[in-house]
């Protein structure tokens, strides 16, 4: 097994602005009201979603530093360790591993909080790391936002070499409403062979995300 099979396996793409390969995995066939939600998010949101998200050693496959306004639940799967570097709103900063190798503190799942930058990558030696995320509210293209190691260093000075490694000044700060588009189904890759029904909006890929036999 390794990235080619696992993209082939997963039809997975890449995914604009942030980085790595991704497919999004189940879409909530309901939403809720941008008037019932809390003022940050300001437009309609699925119940909740679910994607499938994958790292690999090339130099430009990392995470890129963002925050979203929702807790994101993050899931490691398979393949090797990924470092995940976070910064919170009051100043402190953290660095976690999620992995598979529990007697070494590393995480299988990992709950980042809301309004936290995140940014993460694979550890040096590392090859891939197939990993999931779940939300809710939903995820939608509009939630990414992105940031400068401009404006990150200077309230993370500690993080500074971290900072830089998971920035990019040639990538956009938000996603483009282009990077959305209308796809079939609620369900997709973690369970084969389904029937596609219905049609919703969903991040660039999801269409896509259907297992492979």
């Amino acid at each position: 097994m390794d990235v080619e099979w696992l993209i082939e396996r997963f039809r997975l793409e890449e995914l604009p602005v942030e980085g790595g390969y991704y497919c999004e995995t189940y879409l909530s066939e309901e939403s809720i009201a941008a008037e019932d939600l809390p003022d940050r998010y300001g437009v309609e949101k699925p119940f909740g979603t679910a994607m499938f998200y994958l790292l690999t050693a090339d130099s430009d496959s990392f995470s890129a530093m963002h925050k979203v306004p929702t807790d994101e639940i993050f899931h490691f799967y398979l393949g090797d360790p990924v470092e995940m570097l976070l910064l919170f709103p009051d100043g402190r900063s953290e660095r976690i591993i999620l992995g598979q190798d529990l007697m070494k503190d590393q995480f299988v799942q990992y709950a980042v909080p809301r309004d936290v930058w995140q940014g993460s990558h694979l550890l040096p030696g590392g090859e891939w790391a197939l990993l999931g995320t779940t939300m809710a509210p939903g995820w939608t293209y509009d939630d990414f936002q992105g940031a400068t190691r401009e404006k990150l260093i200077p309230q993370y000075p500690d993080q500074a070499d971290l900072i830089r490694q998971l920035t990019n000044p040639e990538l956009p700060l938000r996603m483009r409403a282009s990077d959305q588009r209308p796809v079939s189904s609620k369900v997709y890759a973690v369970n084969s062979k389904l029937e596609l029904s219905g049609s919703r909006t969903t991040p660039t890929g999801g269409a896509n995300c259907k297992r492979v036999d």
